[in-house]
């Protein structure tokens, strides 16, 4: 478990972290969102003790990082992928991190092949590509078969395949029961990798829930009705309006007529139709997404906002 107690960072007259506490469990992903700026690295680096917080504390399995018998074994992490001498081939990178853990070279080869680097194991870091030196960086984090996972943007610069590697990877890990916290700008690939979310923005905590609450608790739902007849359409019309569910008349692709009740669930609504007698051919609730609901609860907590004017043109 990762527990994070109250942390605080000052850089000078600014506050980067405020006094931000959440747990990091074994067994399920668990995501880091907030906008630019909103203290994701800084938190991610006081865990590892790359940075000495101003207060508060960020405990690994109850010890600080540096007190962890051999640290690097038992905690994987991926802070820059751009952190490696680029004029050191992709093996030797891993191979004096190896040494250093006392780890046996062939772990090396392990991790390479397991990020689908060993073609081009021999070659300098340096003219790797952005998700080649993302591959690179994983393999550095899974270089000790580390129990805890600590990532951040793991996916940037990856194409689809790599992307759903890396998600089929930390699901993997944390179904081990490993603790797994990655943090990301890519909300749809999150929605599909994470269980549980902590949200942080100008340095506070937004939440610390799960992906599901934390979506039903920044959207609203709305559910779509299609009747199996017009009479029957008229029936739950005017069940929705005895019931006092707001609703609105629309039609669907194929151009048949359907209603849309917002705030209300499609459970609530089949029961209606239900002790309505209403016959229904189609009853379909539909909620925001993660990026919509992300949105929503940090749009007080962005610090750099792009406007909306136009651009002069010469």
């Amino acid at each position: 478990m990762i527990r994070v107690e109250g942390l605080t960072k000052h850089y000078g007259s600014v506050r980067a972290v405020d006094d931000v506490t959440f747990t990091v469990e074994p067994g399920v992903v668990t995501g880091f969102l907030g906008p630019n700026g909103a203290g994701k690295s800084t938190t991610m680096r006081m865990i590892v003790g790359l940075d000495v917080p101003t207060s508060g504390s960020a405990l690994i399995d109850g010890s600080p990082y540096a007190s962890l018998d051999n640290p690097a074994r038992r905690v994987g992490a991926l802070l820059d992928a751009k952190s490696v001498h680029p004029n050191r081939s992709a093996r030797a990178s891993l191979l004096w991190q190896a040494q250093a853990m006392g780890l046996p070279a062939s772990r090396v080869d392990d991790v390479l092949e397991m990020v689908g680097l060993s073609e081009v194991a021999s070659k300098r870091s340096g003219g790797f590509s952005l998700g080649m030196g993302q591959r690179l960086g994983i393999a550095s984090a899974m270089l000790g078969d580390p129990e805890y996972l600590i990532l951040d943007e793991p996916v940037n610069g990856l194409d689809p395949a790599g992307i759903r590697w890396v998600r089929s990877l930390l699901r993997t890990l944390a179904s081990e029961g490993r603790t797994v916290f990655v943090s990301s700008h890519l909300l749809a690939e999150m929605a599909q990798t994470a269980d549980r979310l902590v949200v942080i923005g100008r340095g506070k905590l937004v939440a610390d829930t799960t992906v599901h609450d934390f979506i039903k608790g920044n959207s609203t739902i709305t559910t779509v009705a299609r009747a199996a007849s017009p009479e029957a359409l008229a029936g739950l019309e005017g069940a929705l309006t005895g019931a006092g569910m707001g609703h609105t008349r629309g039609t669907d692709a194929d151009g048949r007529p359907t209603l849309t009740i917002d705030g209300v669930s499609s459970d609530e609504v089949g029961a209606l139709a239900f002790s309505a007698g209403v016959q229904l051919a189609e009853l379909t609730e539909r909620r925001a997404s993660l990026e919509d609901a992300y949105m929503h609860s940090t749009e007080d907590h962005t610090q750099y906002r792009a406007t909306h004017q136009g651009v002069n043109r010469a």
